[in-house]
Order: structure tokens, then C-alpha cells, then sequence
């Protein structure tokens, strides 16, 4: 039976072995399939660097550093374990040996000649040596410093033991003092006081400083340690070495103990990390000269004696320190002579260590702003921050303001009174933040990743997570002491943290900023070594604290991940909070602390509180005053950049007319629609009896005529008169109408006096739109509010192919935009446009150009191509980023309004940015000149993540056709460029942006148009699958549909469309084969047995088309009524599903049931036996209505009878829920059009 992996030495384990062991440390599965790619077992694991992780497996510096310590940590363990263990006899041993000779690894040259025992001795040695090159140096504790908050990390190194230097700088002695710590209480006083008084004493005599260290490694005897390795040792009662000194008294004359006294300090216990308790023990000297000037000091070692059972002392002898070692003086007489000297060396050093130098200022101040601003001049608006801090100072928390106009992701908070006194009690004084724990950020079973970020109102409210309990929450939580904390909560911490990195938040999208306001404790420096494991390095880590005490602990424990150097330059020590507060201030985009301000009804103005605006989080709020808070700085630096952005094609902001307003760019103009929009609003606004409580106003627009600019437009200046507010995507209606309601009545006093609540709705469904209408509509009924009083104003902005129309049938409710300008908004454009033209190059202003000319198709066919052909003149087919360009083309074609994450283009790219400052910089400079000008960069205005799209479809479309057109670059059709894209790997399992990813990849495949939906034309599968199926051929939409069931997990929805495709060309069988698949997969669905049940109506008239021409007999229809028998079960299937469904009412299987009947009724009635004039029609009703079969159809449709029989039942059914519906249809459109004409 093979032995388990716990049981083999790590150097016996195979490569799946490591694996196994390799998931446990919680790396990255890619990383552990490519070691097992590399064939790492045990052996050569034993012997793997950081420097080959990185440099060969391609780890980043965070995944190789942890798997190099788990390394180290385990062999130690199996070490000491191996230790434990009674060793065998000679014989066994070669018995052993023997045994395992097959396996055993070749021995090098210089082991021949060596017993078996020496051999695995050496070998093992050698294992350790490549093992121990790995650990980390440390610095020792700053010398002197008492009561300090300060750790060691186990198993990293102190510098060797070193002897006198200066007599300042300390000399340092290591004991491992690991058996002697677990003695009793005499015996471990007896050795403790033996090695301090010994080493004191030595250091006292030759006048230097020193410190003693217990548990470091003073030798290389103990294997798989080295010399200065940080062990430490079990303290139980520290009292037990602090009364250990007593033995000064007996140990030293009367006259000599005193002096013995004030030189050797208390010992200090320095926590080591670690999940167990331990410390190493430390000692310092300082022999000042005005206390051992002109002495000598003679001391009598204790000695415990196991033969009396008793402490005795040495003889009397004299010890001083040579070179890292502590020895009896040998020539007593010549160091007696040598006194003088070597009291003129002490008092020298201590006077030139008094002498004032002048101190070197460190610059801290731009230091912190190069910090947190990643190299730029000004905080950036959309960078999210991730607070850790522990207990605040109550003089720090006056002075956080800096903290509240940063945009704060979550706060790990260590402090359990946080929310009554701490951090937290001040910042909900001015947002709001969601209180959570560490293990609310687990995530549900079957919840997607964007679903629980709705769920927890991430991006919208600061989350607050308590990390080591809540002193007021009336629940299960309370603080945990430091060890009990890493048992019970650390895993939680890794899996918060690990989500948020990993899983929410792209690389480079966020900083993590370490608050230390009080001592460290052991939690929070866990929380630094996760995060630094996570984010794959140090680069957005910053560290404030204006304790250096505090800093000293933090520092000693991060450089064991990073080095000195790299914590150093990324932290801020010394500088007051309240500095750092007004340096901060200083570059953040907006002037001071601004209240925002809202109109009231009586033509005044209240204060709208942030943290009020924030509990709003379904809309995006219009303050009276908005955008004037912004700095002059951030105006001078990014007004070009904003104005450049909307004239390139993308989406216009409140900044573009605040500045336009504010005379610092031009106007943005105003097209004759907002004029329209303008009066309707003002009509509704007019007071009348029959006013409705929720009044709506529509704008309909062309794709890329601005539409959204206009309402926009619109919101903006009324903002003074209104209070205005966009609704964002994603929230229901009931959330939504909650929120408007607390909008309306915010800071009134009488509901029924408040002004009307102007809402953007844009781009949404109807039926959602009909929703909120109907939500506002109750709220206002609930409020009892009288009677022609405006409440709401729903102002809905959708896309449409025919404005006009819309706009024809409710004219005084719908306004259009179009693509045809007026004369004076020709006069207009022309204008703006030859400004443009003068600021910038046409490449970068062109959807401004295409609207200036109306979209008018035959010049902006030739504009486009002309432009593109420029473009992509001497292209490299071949590069990567022109594929991704490829892809960016083909997915802004087919799919409306999609685009791709940043952070997937730079996966595609293989591009690794190595620090913040530097990431859009190296993004862009991967660029090709051609990309550089067809992508526009977008940003979301809730997560504020970075994505790119091109800059009108017209361009994308074309750029597919010019780029496809070239047969010879392999990439000659649009059917192959998407099976390319959906084998790009790298893109389809990237983890942030992956949820619009995969919706826009699929609805590449699975979308179809609706002209309800504002499409110009219904289609019956994706454009993109019609394209193919029309120019490439049928078999190829359908290998392109397979693949993308596949990729897509086998969904049952894509096995749906591939029915619908199949039997579309007449392909039943395989149609047959998918709809069963489709259905087998999601049996209660109603539109996947609907499709089955189509599957088998068109193959039903197939074949009745197929026997048209010939004689009908029993025999050759017996078929076709097969199949049009099982389309009916179908139909009846679907019906059940729909009924059975309470969230959607799908009626096509009732309609569709009660035309196969009436098709399989006209075939029977057209046979030879039911269709005599005389008594066929009474035949066919005998048959269909009782038990009568006639002979010449009883042998041929003996399997059917009963279902024929029946058909008549599943008819009437059906009929009579059609009739049912249409009467609940026909008067829920009289009450809808009662409610229009009122």
C-alpha cells in the first residue's frame, strides 16, 4: 500500500504529491499545473528558489515568496518531527537502506567513500543549505529601546554574532535556549542568569554595549537551522527570567552588584510570529562609564548541581568579550593595566554619540502626495481606497477630512469601538457605510459576482468591515485576543481579502493605505502579508503612521516580504495626522469639505448632507451648485482632457457643461430637441386639476444623434428650479421609486408642498419604465397627495430607427432626434466644428464630424472608408493588438453599447505593469498608432473601472470589413474571427470585467433585434449568426453555434438556438437531437419546450409539403401525424411551463398548439375516408369525438388513436385560454387608454 505524503520525506514525494500539497498553501491553480508541468517533486522542491519561481514559472513575486516559506515551514516541521523520533539501530538502518535503494537519488562525487548513514547525513545537509538561502535577514530590535511594540518573524535571520565595534553599537550573542526554557523554575533561573551575567559581565569589562538574545540560533548543530535563525522559545511566566537577575546579588560582591544592577536592563520579550506563543528573551548592557569608570568585575557563576539538588556558584573569575565570543581573562595583570584605555575609549564614544549633528529632513510632504496621487499632481476622482487601521487618537479623528473626499472602497477596521468612539463614529457623521463583518464577504452559492455586489451595495456606500468583533453589536461578536483571533478569524480575513483583490477590484484600480494610529498587533500585520500575496506585490501599498514605535513593528515585519528599501519608500512615518491632513487636502479634486444644496419649494435652498445622498444610491443627484467644489487646479489640468473626450465620441458629463457654463471651454450645443423637450416641460409643470401626480416625457433618438446629451442637456439646467436626478441601471423600480419619493421630500416640511422630482430614465425597457411609473404612482397615492399636484416627471431617453413615428403618434408627449439637422443647427455645427478642427486633428473629433453631416449614408460611407483606409494603411496583421482591435470591431458591430475592460486588454497584451503610476502610460504605449485612434476609453461611472470601445459602430463595422477583406492574413471571415475570439482562453476566464464580458460575448451569439426594443428590424437569431448563415453558409453558423455551447459550459439556452437554427434549413434530426438536449437540461422552461414543439411543427410541414403532390393514403400521411402529435405534447408542455411560471406569461404555446390541430385536422379531413362528400365529415367527427375506428386507419395509426381522440379536448383548452386573454387584454387597453384621454 503506497505510503501517504505526510508519512514520506518531502524528498520522496512525486509531482502529484507537490500538487496536492501546493493547493493547501492557497496558490493559484494555473502556477501549480505548470510546476506539475515541470515535473516538480519532492526532490527538486526541496531545492527551488524565488529567483527560478519567478524568473522560469513566470510567478509573480507575492505567490513565489509564499510558496518558498510554506517550503521552509514544512521542512522544518518534518525536521523536528524526524527529531523526536528514537533512532534506530545499525542494523535497521541498513535495512532501511537497503530497502530503498530503487529508489533512491543518485549520489554526488563527493559523497563516495562515506557510510550509507554519512550519505543521507551529507545529502540531507546539502537540502537544508538550498533550503536555508532562502530565509530572510532581519534587523534585531533597536537597541535600548524598552517596552517598544516590536516583533520578529520566525525563521528569519539575524546578522552572525559579532563582537566589540565601537562600544556603542551593541555586540550581540545568541542562545537557542529551546530544551532549557521548557526546565523548572530553578534550573531555567540557574541557566537564564548563568548566560546573562556571564555576557554582562564580559560586556561591562571591556566597556562595550551588548545585547543577549534567547531563542536564536547560536549554532548550526540543530539541522535545518542556521546561525541567527529567529526559533524563539515558550514564555509561561515572564516574572521567571525578570526574578532570574536576583542571582546578581549572590553572584557579584556587595560593592559590585549594584553597579552589576544599573548596567544589565530588564529583560525585554519580543514576540515572534507565529501560530503558537513565543518570544525571544533579550537582555541589554550598557555600562555607562560614570558607572564601571576604574572597576573590574569578578563574577561567581550559578550552577545548578542535579547531584545536591541544589544552585552553587562557580569560582570567582574575571570575563570580557573577544571577538563574538565571551572568555575568561587570562592575563589578569595586563588587563588590569589596561583600565585606563579602555575607560578613555567609553567616555570618548559616549561624548561623540552626544555630539549634536544636525538632523538630515526628509521631504514628507511630496513624498505622501507622489504616494497616494501614484506620480500625478492631484488625487485621482476615480481611484478607490482601501482603508486598514487600528484605534484612532481621539486627536486624530480631527483631522480626517482628507478621508472623506477620497473615495473609500471598504475599511478594515481593528477597532472594536470604532463605531461608538472610534474612525467609524466620525465618517457616518458625513457618508453613509454599510456595517459588515469579514464573513459577510463570503459569497452564496449560485450568486454571481455582480449580483453580490449589489447585495452588499458595494461602489455605492463605504463597507465597513469590523475585523476582530464590535463592542456594541448585540450579536456573536466580540473582540478576540491576538492568538485566538489568528485560529478563529483568519481565515475569514483571507477570504475577504482574497475576494476583493481577485475577484472585485482590478490591479491598479485601487490603493491599499495602512493607518497606524496606535500599537500594531499581530492581526494587522497578517492583513498586510495578505494583501501583499493577492495584489502580487507592494506597488499600491502605502503605510502612514506618525509613531515611529508603531512603524518599527509594522516595518520589521513587512520587509520580510518586500525589503527594506521597497516598505521605506512607500511609507510616511513621523508626520503629524493633522499634516497629513492639509497636505492631502491640498491636491484633492475638490476645494474643501463643500456642502451640496438643494432647491426647495419655496424658492430657497436646503443643505443636502452627503451621507443623505449616498442612502440614495439608485440615483445619480443634481445639486444646485454642482461641480463648483472642484479645485482650480484639477480644472487647469483635466478641461482639455474632458472636452477632447466628449468631441472623440464619448459620453457627455455634468463637467463638460460646467465648464462650458463656466466660459473655461465652448458651449456645447444646444439642437432644437432640447428646445422641444424644454417646452413640454414647462407645459407640465402648468397647474391644473386634472394634473397627474406622475407626468412622462420621451425623447427618442437615433443611435449617435444625441439623444442623451439633449436630456442631459435638459437636467442640467434645471437643476436651480427642479430637483433632478439620473436613474442608474440595475435597481428595480420599488428601490428606485423609494428614493425618489426621499428626494422629493427631503428637508420639506409639508409633503404636499414640495417641487417636482425631474427623473432621466434611459435606455430601459418599456415595461420597466411602466413599472417605475406605477411605483410612483402608488407612493403618491399613499401620501394622500391632492389632487393636481405634480409629483414626478419621468423624462425616458430611448434609441429608435424611426423617432419620427413615435413622435407622430403622441406629440405632446414624445420628442425626436434625429440625424437631420436644422438650418440653424447646420449653422451651428458648422461653426463648433471649424473651432474643433483648429484645436485638433479630424481622427480625433470624427463622431462630431459624422454628426455635422447628418449621417448622411453616401458621405459618411465614403468619410468612414477614406478614414479607416488611412488608418489601418501598413497594419501588422500579424500583432496582437491589431487581433485586438479585430475583436473590439466585431463585438462594437453586433453588439450595442459594448466595449472591453482595460484589464482584459492588458491580459490579451500579455502586459505587466509593474506600478500604478506607470499603468495607463504602458497600456497606451502598447498601442499601435492606428488602435491609439479608433479606441476611446470609457469609464464607469459607478466602479469607476477603465474599458475600451471604438469610436462609432460605423467605424467598427467598417475596420471589420477592411481588415476581413484581406483573404491572404488568414482572417477572412467574420464566422472565423468569432470562433477565434471565442478560443481566446485568456480573455473568457479573466476574472474582473468578466460578468459584461461574457454578456456581450454572448449576446454576440444568443441576441436577436426587436424593433420594440429600438432595433431597426426583428430578426430570428443574432445578427452576427444571420451574417454568417446568409454569406458563409448555414454549417457554418452551426459549427459557430456549437462551439459557443460549448464554451459557454453546455448552456441550454445556446443547444435552444441551435434547434431553432437546424430546423430553420431543415436539418430535423439534428434540431430534434438539440431541443432534447436543451430540454433534458431545463424541462420547466416554456420557451425551450416552445422550440421543441416548433422543431417538430416545421418538420410536420416538411413532410405534408413533401406529399402534396401525391395521393394522400392512411399509410404515407401516418408520419406526418406522427409528428404533428408529438409538436401538439410539446404545445401542451409549454402551456403547463407558462402557467406554472408566475414571473413572465408566455402564450405562444397555445397559439402555436391551436395551428398544429387545425393542420393536422385539414390533413385528415384530406383522405380518402373522411373526405366523401356523403358521410366524410360525420366520419372524421365519429372518429375524432368517440370510440369508432374505421378499418382502412386502425392498423396504420394504432399507436395514435387515443391522442386523436383527444385532440379535440386540447383544441378547446387552448382556444378557450386564447379567448380568456385577449378579453383581459382588450379591457386592460381600454382602462390604459381612459387613463391617456383623462
Amino acid at each position: 500500500m503506497a505510503e501517504e505524503p505526510d508519512e514520506l520525506p518531502v524528498e520522496k514525494w512525486t509531482d502529484s504529491n507537490v500538487s496536492s500539497w501546493l493547493r493547501t498553501t492557497g496558490v493559484k491553480e494555473q502556477y501549480i499545473k505548470k510546476l506539475y508541468e515541470e515535473e516538480v517533486d519532492g526532490s527538486i522542491l526541496l531545492v527551488l528558489t524565488e529567483d527560478y519561481l519567478r524568473k522560469e514559472i513566470g510567478m509573480k513575486s507575492g505567490p513565489a515568496l509564499l510558496i518558498i516559506r510554506k517550503r521552509n515551514e514544512l521542512v522544518d516541521t518534518k525536521q523536528r518531527t524526524q527529531g523526536k523520533e528514537k533512532p534506530q539501530s545499525r542494523n535497521n538502518s541498513e535495512k532501511g537502506s537497503k530497502k530503498k535503494q530503487g529508489s533512491a537519488p543518485q549520489i554526488p562525487e563527493t559523497d563516495q567513500g562515506l557510510s550509507e548513514e554519512e550519505k543521507q547525513t551529507h545529502q540531507g545537509q546539502s537540502v537544508v543549505d538550498n533550503v536555508l538561502t532562502t530565509k530572510r535577514d532581519c534587523k534585531p530590535r533597536p537597541f535600548g529601546k524598552e517596552g517598544i511594540d516590536f516583533t520578529y518573524a520566525k525563521h528569519s535571520v539575524l546578522q552572525p554574532e559579532s563582537g566589540v565595534f565601537d562600544l556603542i553599537s551593541p555586540c550581540h550573542e545568541y542562545k537557542s535556549f529551546d530544551n532549557a526554557a521548557k526546565l523548572d523554575r530553578a534550573r531555567l533561573q540557574a541557566k537564564f542568569a548563568k548566560e546573562v551575567l556571564k555576557f554582562g559581565s564580559g560586556c561591562m569589562n571591556i566597556r562595550s554595549n551588548g545585547t543577549i538574545h534567547f531563542g536564536v540560533m547560536d549554532s548550526r548543530d540543530d539541522t535545518g537551522y542556521v546561525h541567527g535563525e529567529i526559533i524563539g522559545v515558550p514564555v509561561f511566566e515572564k516574572d521567571i527570567y525578570v526574578d532570574a537577575l536576583d542571582h546578581i546579588e549572590r553572584s557579584f560582591s556587595h560593592s559590585d552588584s549594584e553597579h552589576v544592577r544599573q548596567c544589565i536592563r530588564p529583560p525585554q520579550f519580543i514576540e515572534v510570529m507565529d501560530i503558537e506563543k513565543r518570544y525571544v528573551v533579550e537582555v541589554d548592557i550598557v555600562p555607562s562609564i560614570s558607572i564601571v569608570k576604574n572597576r573590574v568585575y569578578a563574577v561567581r557563576l550559578p550552577n545548578f548541581k542535579e547531584s545536591s539538588n541544589k544552585i552553587e556558584h562557580e569560582k570567582e573569575t574575571i570575563y570580557r568579550r573577544v571577538g563574538s565570543k565571551t572568555e575568561p581573562v587570562s592575563d589578569q595583570n595586563d588587563f588590569y593595566q589596561r583600565i585606563r584605555d579602555r575607560d578613555a575609549q567609553r567616555e570618548e564614544a559616549e561624548h561623540c554619540r552626544y555630539v549634536n549633528t544636525p538632523d538630515v529632513c526628509q521631504d514628507l510632504g511630496r513624498k505622501l502626495t507622489m504616494l497616494v496621487t501614484s506620480g500625478k499632481k492631484l488625487i485621482e476622482k476615480e481611484k478607490w481606497y482601501i482603508l486598514v487601521t487600528n484605534q484612532f487618537q481621539p486627536d486624530d479623528l480631527s483631522s480626517i477630512a482628507f478621508l472623506l473626499n477620497m473615495n473609500i472602497f471598504c475599511v478594515f477596521d481593528f477597532d472594536p469601538d470604532s463605531k461608538v468612539s472610534g474612525f467609524c463614529s466620525k465618517y457616518i457623521q458625513h457618508h453613509a457605510a454599510n456595517m459588515h463583518f469579514m464573513q459577510n464577504y463570503k459569497i452564496p452559492d449560485g450568486m454571481s459576482i455582480g449580483d453580490f455586489v449589489s447585495h452588499l451595495h458595494l461602489f455605492e456606500q463605504t463597507s465597513w468591515i469590523f475585523c476582530n468583533g464590535r463592542n456594541d453589536y448585540q450579536g456573536n461578536e466580540s473582540p478576540a485576543d491576538e492568538m485566538t483571533w489568528i485560529k478563529t478569524k483568519m481565515t475569514l480575513l483571507r477570504d475577504s481579502v482574497s475576494l476583493i483583490c481577485k475577484q472585485i477590484l482590478p490591479k491598479g484600480t485601487f490603493t491599499v493605505v495602512f493607518l497606524l494610529t496606535s500599537p500594531v498587533e499581530k492581526p494587522l500585520l497578517h492583513t498586510f502579508n495578505l494583501f501583499f500575496t493577492d495584489m502580487e506585490g507592494h506597488d499600491d501599498i502605502i503605510c502612514i503612521s506618525e509613531s515611529e514605535d508603531n512603524y518599527q513593528k509594522w516595518q520589521h515585519f513587512a520587509e520580510l516580504s518586500c525589503g527594506t528599501e521597497t516598505v521605506n519608500r512607500s511609507s510616511v512615518v513621523g508626520m503629524k495626522m493633522s499634516h497629513v491632513n492639509a497636505t492631502l487636502q491640498r491636491i484633492q479634486h475638490v476645494t474643501t469639505r463643500a456642502t451640496k444644496h438643494l432647491s426647495t419649494h419655496v424658492k430657497g435652498q436646503c443643505p443636502f448632507e452627503t451621507r443623505d445622498e449616498e442612502r440614495m444610491y439608485s440615483l445619480e443627484i443634481l445639486s444646485v451648485y454642482h461641480c463648483d467644489e472642484t479645485s482650480d487646479d484639477f480644472i487647469e489640468a483635466e478641461k482639455e482632457n474632458i472636452e477632447r473626450q466628449f468631441y472623440h465620441g464619448g459620453r457627455v458629463s455634468w463637467m463638460n457643461f460646467w465648464l462650458a457654463e463656466k466660459k473655461f471651454v465652448g458651449d456645447v450645443i444646444q439642437r432644437d430637441a432640447y428646445w422641444d423637450v424644454s417646452k413640454l416641460l414647462s407645459d407640465t409643470q402648468k397647474w391644473s386639476i386634472d394634473q397627474l401626480a406622475v407626468n412622462s416625457i420621451n425623447i427618442y433618438h437615433h443611435p449617435g444623434s444625441g439623444g442623451s446629451t439633449v436630456a442631459r442637456q435638459v437636467l442640467w439646467n434645471n437643476r436651480k428650479d427642479l430637483r433632478c436626478a439620473v436613474v442608474k441601471p440595475s435597481y428595480s423600480a420599488t428601490i428606485v421609486s423609494e428614493h425618489a419619493v426621499q428626494l422629493r421630500e427631503y428637508e420639506e416640511k409639508d409633503s404636499q408642498k414640495c417641487l417636482p422630482v425631474l427623473l432621466l430614465v434611459e435606455d430601459c425597457d418599456k415595461e420597466h419604465l411602466d413599472d417605475l411609473k406605477h411605483e410612483l404612482e402608488v407612493a403618491s397615492y399613499t401620501k394622500k397627495i391632492v389632487q393636481g399636484t405634480l409629483c414626478f416627471i419621468l423624462l425616458s431617453c430611448r434609441r429608435s430607427h424611426n423617432p419620427e413615428k413615435m413622435c407622430k403618434d403622441f406629440p405632446l408627449q414624445n420628442v425626436a432626434v434625429t440625424h437631420k439637422l436644422s438650418k440653424e443647427e447646420k449653422r451651428q455645427f458648422a461653426g463648433k466644428r471649424q473651432k474643433l478642427e483648429e484645436q485638433y486633428q479630424p481622427e480625433f473629433i470624427l463622431t462630431f464630424v459624422l454628426m455635422s453631416e447628418e449621417f448622411e449614408h453616401k458621405k459618411i460611407v465614403k468619410y468612414v472608408e477614406q478614414f479607416v483606409k488611412h488608418l489601418l494603411q501598413g497594419i501588422d496583421h500579424g500583432s496582437v493588438v491589431t487581433r485586438l482591435i479585430r475583436y473590439v470591431a466585431l463585438l462594437n458591430t453586433y453588439v450595442q453599447n459594448s466595449f472591453i475592460s482595460q484589464s482584459h486588454c492588458e491580459t490579451l497584451l500579455a502586459l505587466t505593469i509593474h506600478m500604478d503610476r506607470f499603468r495607463q502610460h504602458t497600456f497606451e504605449t502598447s498601442l499601435s498608432e492606428p488602435a491609439k485612434l479608433v479606441f476611446i476609453h470609457l469609464r464607469d461611472d459607478r466602479t469607476y473601472i477603465e474599458s475600451i470601445r471604438i469610436i462609432h459602430p460605423f467605424v467598427a463595422k467598417e475596420i471589420l470589413q477592411q481588415l476581413l477583406g484581406d483573404h491572404q492574413q488568414g482572417q477572412g471571415t467574420q464566422g472565423r474571427l468569432a470562433m477565434a475570439l471565442l478560443h481566446e482562453d485568456v480573455l473568457f476566464e479573466h476574472r474582473f470585467g468578466k460578468e459584461h464580458y461574457l454578456r456581450f460575448l454572448r449576446d454576440l451569439f444568443m441576441k436577436r433585434c426587436r424593433i420594440s426594443k429600438g432595433d431597426e428590424s426583428d430578426s430570428f437569431f443574432s445578427p452576427l449568426i444571420e451574417h454568417v448563415s446568409k454569406n458563409e453558409g448555414p454549417d457554418k453558423a452551426i459549427e459557430l453555434l456549437r462551439e459557443a455551447y460549448k464554451r459557454f459550459n453546455k448552456d441550454p439556452f445556446f443547444a435552444q438556438q441551435l434547434a431553432r437554427l437546424n430546423y430553420r434549413h431543415n436539418k430535423f434530426e439534428e434540431a430534434e437531437q438539440w431541443a432534447e438536449i436543451a430540454g433534458k437540461k431545463m424541462p420547466n422552461n416554456s420557451y425551450i419546450l416552445n422550440t421543441k414543439g416548433q422543431v417538430y411543427r416545421s418538420w410536420f410541414n416538411a413532410k405534408c409539403k413533401a406529399i402534396e403532390n401525391l395521393p394522400k393514403t392512411v399509410e404515407n400521411t401516418a408520419d406526418a401525424v406522427e409528428t404533428a402529435l408529438k409538436a401538439m405534447e410539446c404545445f401542451q408542455d409549454c402551456e403547463q411551463a407558462a402557467i406554472a411560471d408566475h414571473n413572465s406569461m408566455n402564450n405562444s404555446g397555445f397559439f402555436a398548439a391551436v395551428e398544429v390541430g387545425f393542420s393536422l385536422l385539414k390533413l385528415i379531413s384530406s383522405l380518402r375516408v373522411f373526405s366523401n362528400k356523403a358521410h366524410g365529415h360525420s366520419e372524421s367527427l365519429k372518429y375524432l369525438l368517440t370510440d369508432y375506428v374505421p378499418e382502412e386507419v386502425k392498423e396504420p395509426w394504432e399507436h395514435f388513436h387515443s391522442k386523436l381522440k383527444n385532440l379535440q379536448t386540447t383544441l378547446h383548452e387552448s382556444l378557450d385560454w386564447i379567448s380568456e386573454d385577449l378579453s383581459y387584454f382588450q379591457a386592460d387597453m381600454r382602462r390604459r387608454l381612459l387613463k391617456v384621454l383623462r
